[in-house]
């Protein structure tokens, strides 16, 4: 976000909520037994079990690709630091609200960990509110350890990457998603994706929002506290230096997809989430899909902002 961090903003496609509650569930049924979507008012989301700083996902909604996983693998780049306040001036809406996927500033923290964002950026004099968590590989006994952001620091940085949907954080109508008894192979957050693609193979849609894992379990990932010295160079060296996790409902994610890359090296999905129960991380997929229920709530963005692209790209670690 300074003059050696161009931003590309691109305008997104942007169906009716009618359609594309059509689009969303037509795909959910072909990998759940059960699903419903359709067009509500958005709860209160100040409100348990989310506990937001704003009530809606809506006013001027977009998502924005801040750099990119090739800053962190093969061998990490730490000066790749940004601030979420900075951010929302460079999205054209200066005191958004902002949730999402994203790592945490190493040199904020004093190590590497998962960002899970919940912050109403500044705007006319008033403060930044913080209510991001962030979950770490706790040092004692290698388990997830998920802490608030607030209570430990007291800046609103990130770091390497982060996938982010912005509003003005009002209430209105949003997308409803319910969805149970997984029956497929994708997670909740892939099938939505492909549902999208494959109805609209030449637009681009982004989609942003929240949902609750309300019943089972799921996989996550946590990366560890210190960086990779050795180079990542394959999947599977990835897969093996992230550390693995099975958490437990209610687990609160937030998440930011889009259908197709119109050529801004995206990261097509990525999801975070979050306990009151003391787990948190990167999102995969549930562990019992006998048993799994979701609920959400989304909106398509009017448009994605890229910013700060690396030069140098790959594919690997994107899951």
């Amino acid at each position: 976000m300074t003059s050696n961090s161009p931003t590309e903003k691109f305008k997104l496609h942007v169906p009716s909520l009618e359609e594309l509650c059509e689009v969303l569930e037509s795909g959910l049924k072909q990998n759940f037994a059960d699903a419903k979507v359709s067009v509500t008012d958005c709860p209160d989301l100040t409100q348990e079990p989310f506990k937001f700083p704003v009530k809606g996902l809506c006013g001027k909604p977009r998502i924005t690709d801040v750099g990119g996983v090739p800053y962190l693998i093969p061998l990490v780049q730490v000066e790749k630091l940004y601030n979420m306040n900075v951010l929302s001036k460079e999205l054209e809406l200066p005191g958004a609200f902002i949730i999402g996927a994203g790592a945490v500033s190493s040199k904020t923290a004093g190590m590497n960990a998962e960002l899970m964002p919940l912050v109403l950026t500044e705007s006319e004099g008033k403060p930044a509110v913080n209510a991001s968590y962030f979950s770490s590989v706790n040092p004692e006994d290698g388990k997830c350890l998920l802490e608030k952001y607030s209570d430990k620091f007291h800046d609103c940085d990130f770091g390497l990457l982060a996938n982010l949907y912005a509003c003005e954080g009002k209430s209105g109508k949003v997308i409803e998603v319910r969805a149970s008894q997984r029956t497929g192979q994708d997670s909740l957050v892939t099938c939505m994706r492909k549902a999208m693609e494959q109805r609209y193979l030449d637009k681009s849609l982004g989609l942003g929002g929240t949902f609750i894992i309300q019943k089972g379990k799921a996989k996550i990932h946590i990366m560890p506290r210190e960086f990779s010295a050795c180079p990542l160079q394959t999947e599977d060296e990835v897969n093996n230096w992230l550390k693995h996790y099975e958490v437990s409902a209610p687990f609160i994610c937030q998440s930011v997809m889009v259908s197709r890359d119109p050529g801004l090296d995206l990261r097509v999905e990525h999801t975070h989430g979050f306990s009151h129960h003391g787990e948190g991380g990167h999102y995969y997929i549930d562990t019992t899909p006998d048993t799994v229920e979701y609920q959400g709530y989304f909106l398509p963005a009017e448009y994605i902002y890229r910013i700060d692209r690396p030069k140098d790209t790959h594919k690997i670690g994107r899951d």
